[in-house]
């Protein structure tokens, strides 16, 4: 099976099945000299967790990572980072009706057909359970970003659920507010309405759609390439493998479908100093004057705030009555999915969306040469650093090896 890695100097593979062993990913491309912790790591997989809220699927997983390579000493070594995140709470009993009746809407029947054979537990493969793995490989992403010399911050918020949309909010807000509410939606009163709507979907046995919006500040221009490797095309890959996505924009969107080539096209000034605080940009820089484009021209980076937004489609399984077609006993029958599901994607899609959005952005950054891709302190050839292992004093009496001081007279 391939399809299973994602980047190109940051590349992370990943493996595993909704109701298998465990989850896991082995993360290349990983500078040396990286402060990082399991801790760090946890703290976005608690955003992503089942079980935070009574919007979300009750399935009790702690999802704690373990790291078992590439780190010494607290630092990244610049090997790969193997991570693992036990599966503690499967159960496969109410997935046998569906073996050979596929859900509708899963990806049960299309599996089957692809491989003759599939792991039906949960969804197996096809489960968004694997994104735990996105969003661990992605904390790493976070933390290179974070320390290095660039100010690249990435966030994103519920911005519509059904038919309840939230008014713009800023960047400020998103981060302030995203995180308050278990809708995550940057705007209180409107995660209220959100809230109520979603028990209303839920207690009908239903589910509802809804999009996410996001930004990314700090982003260097003239990252990405012409064509089949453009910031956008590669973007869109990332945002497209989240399950469920429907839909991506980044700039206007669909708007630009009405907009004039003139109303779109941003004509370009100087950098004053004062009048593009978002842009990464220096005084006397040609910038443009407005952002209609999300950041992106030429499908490389301008420097400005890339933003846009994704859709998300009803999560599929839910507990009415359906119907589907038993190919092993060529009956018809109806069907609930009775389990543990989310009523709503959205709220837990959002550290997913992040981790891939800083997986894109570092990927782009490594590519570039604006990170060096060996060690992220970028002295190349320099072997006593502050993050290099120690030397023992004195080796122990018993140690099977011993190294004396030589005595030169």
């Amino acid at each position: 099976m391939n399809g299973n890695r994602f980047g190109r100097l940051f590349q992370v593979t990943t493996y595993g099945e909704s109701h298998g062993e465990a989850m896991g990913c082995t993360v290349s491309g990983v500078p040396a000299g990286v402060e990082l912790s399991e801790e760090d790591i946890q703290a976005e997989l608690d955003r992503r967790k089942p079980g935070q809220s009574m919007i979300t699927t009750s399935r009790g997983e702690p999802d704690e990572v373990t790291i078992n390579s590439g780190m010494q000493d607290g630092y990244t070594t610049g090997t790969p980072i193997g991570m693992v995140i036990q599966n503690k709470d499967a159960r496969s009993g109410k997935y046998e009706p569906f073996v050979t009746a596929p859900r509708p809407s899963h990806g049960d029947y299309t599996y089957s057909a692809k491989f003759g054979t599939r792991n039906w537990g949960g969804g197996g493969r096809s489960s968004a359970r694997e994104t735990v793995n996105w969003v661990a490989a992605g904390a790493i992403a976070k933390e290179i970003l974070d320390q290095s010399d660039y100010d690249v911050q990435v966030k994103a918020h519920v911005n519509q659920v059904g038919d309840i949309e939230a008014p713009a909010v800023s960047f400020e807000e998103m981060l302030e507010h995203t995180e308050e509410n278990e809708v995550r939606c940057a705007d209180p009163e409107t995660a209220e309405e959100m809230r109520e709507a979603i028990d209303e979907y839920q207690q009908a046995g239903d589910s509802i759609g809804g999009s996410v919006y996001f930004e990314c500040r700090g982003v260097p221009r003239g990252l990405g390439a012409p064509r089949f490797d453009s910031f956008a095309s590669r973007l869109g890959q990332a945002v497209f493998s989240i399950p469920a996505t429907s839909a991506f924009e980044f700039g206007k969107g669909k708007e630009t479908k009405t907009m004039r080539g003139s109303e779109r096209n941003e004509d370009w000034e100087f950098d004053d100093g004062e009048s593009h605080p978002e842009t990464v940009s220096e005084e006397g820089d040609p910038v443009p004057v407005g952002n209609d484009h999300g950041g992106l021209q030429g499908g490389i980076t301008t420097g400005e705030p890339i933003y846009g937004e994704v859709t998300w489609h009803a999560p599929t399984s839910i507990p009415k009555t359906q119907e589907t077609a038993d190919w092993e006993t060529g009956e018809r029958k109806e069907i609930q999915v009775v389990g543990r599901h989310d009523p709503v994607l959205m709220p837990r899609g959002v550290p997913v969306l992040e981790a891939m959005l800083n997986l894109t952005i570092l990927d782009f950054m490594l590519l570039g040469g604006r990170i060096n891709p060996d060690r992220l302190d970028d002295r190349p050839g320099e072997y006593d650093t502050d993050y290099h292992p120690s030397s023992p004093v004195n080796d122990p009496d018993d140690a099977d090896t011993h190294a004396e001081t030589i005595d030169d007279e």
